[in-house]
């Protein structure tokens, strides 16, 4: 067991520091969890551009092939098999007979490992977020206080992102 001094508080004054250590990892674990939904934002944008760029080159090849005659396209049956992991399902048309075709609709379908690291990133997400779940559940006021700090500080720095403006 731990001496007090009663003249100096010492004891006193190492449980303060204790609390606040604590208070400032709460802090840090919110701001974590912050990055995190970040981390998960960055990387579906990252399978979207590789997407794009695979499906631009997709399109151009069919194009260039002369394959293009105004009517839908299918990609499946311009030289991509059906069990390909990288398939692209593609729904195009095009306003005007004999014009290149405009792609209005595609969806993207991860690859095993895409979405195993997508759910590892979400489990992550989920496992923090209880665990502050359970930091408030201590009804400290200066725990909660941190919880809030927290969220304030990792969304200012995470969630900076341009806002994008769309003519209505």
């Amino acid at each position: 067991m731990e001496s007090t001094n009663m003249a100096t508080g010492v004891s006193n004054a190492l449980e303060l520091g204790k609390f606040a250590g604590s208070c400032i990892g709460v802090i840090c674990l919110v701001i974590a969890l912050e990055f995190l939904r970040r981390l998960q934002r960055e990387y579906d944008t990252y399978l979207v551009k590789q997407h794009r760029v695979r499906n631009a080159q997709i399109h151009s090849s069919v194009l260039d092939n002369g394959s293009d005659t105004g009517h839908p396209l299918d990609i499946e049956a311009n030289g991509m098999g059906k069990n390909d992991t990288n398939r692209v399902q593609v729904t195009s048309k095009s306003p005007l007979p004999g014009r290149a075709a405009d792609l209005t609709l595609q969806r993207l379908v991860p690859t095993v490992f895409q979405q195993a690291i997508r759910a590892l990133l979400h489990m992550l997400q989920f496992a923090v977020a209880y665990f502050i779940m359970l930091l408030a559940m201590y009804y400290n006021g200066y725990i909660i206080i941190s919880i809030i700090i927290g969220a304030y500080i990792g969304a200012f720095i995470f969630s900076w992102e341009g806002i994008q403006i769309t003519d209505a």
